[in-house]
């Protein structure tokens, strides 16, 4: 089955959080919705995992809400008190029917991975496809404390590294998901052009 935004509906400012149904009930980051939990039970009985990106506040602010409805499983790259496995970089995660790599992605954020599959990749923050900044291929800001655009242009070309022939669907922590069937370009250019922009270390928003 295909990934549900279960934030699709919010006002305020979220990451998308997706669920994604299969063997392993799976939701991708958490959001920042209020009422995340109750969406997420329209669709499934029962959560089998939860797995992080990242752990800012639009990412994680009902995590907590999510683990007290669900008996779920927290995987993180980053420490949290409430994380059941800790994974790192060429680890495999099953998400719904899925496996897919840990590809550890920084610079947007320390703790920043992406989830790698044969047919989807989780990007989070690291590659969007369209965010306000960029329409066709962007990437997380890299101008706040903690952040890097060094590390994140590194990242970029990391994930270029690892893209298997037959990636389709890029589901990013913001913006639309980017279907191949739906545009005129593989996942791979997109990536490619969000990492173009990065090379220039450019401002993404001059004006902010």
């Amino acid at each position: 089955m295909e990934p549900i935004t279960v934030t699709a509906d919010a006002e305020e400012f979220t990451c998308n959080a997706y669920l994604v149904p299969g063997d392993a009930p799976t939701l991708v980051d958490a959001g920042a919705m209020p009422g995340v939990a109750d969406v997420v039970a329209e669709h499934v009985d029962d959560l089998d995992r939860v797995v992080l990106t990242h752990q800012h506040g639009d990412h994680v602010g009902e995590l907590d809400a999510v683990l007290d409805r669900f008996d779920a499983t927290l995987l993180a790259y980053g420490t949290h008190p409430r994380r059941d496995v800790a994974i790192e970089d060429g680890d495999e995660v099953l998400i719904g029917d899925e496996p897919c790599e840990v590809v550890y992605t920084p610079g947007h954020a320390a703790d920043h991975v992406a989830f790698m599959g044969e047919k989807r990749l989780y990007s989070g923050d690291v590659v969007v496809y369209n965010d306000g900044a960029f329409e066709d291929g962007s990437f997380g800001r890299t101008d706040l404390d903690g952040q890097s655009r060094e590390r994140l242009i590194t990242s970029l070309g990391t994930l270029l590294d690892r893209v298997p022939d037959g990636l389709n669907a890029m589901y990013p922590g913001h913006g639309d998901v980017y279907r191949e069937a739906d545009g005129e370009e593989p996942v791979r250019a997109v990536i490619e052009r969000a990492l173009e922009r990065a090379e220039r270390r450019e401002p993404k928003y001059p004006d902010g």
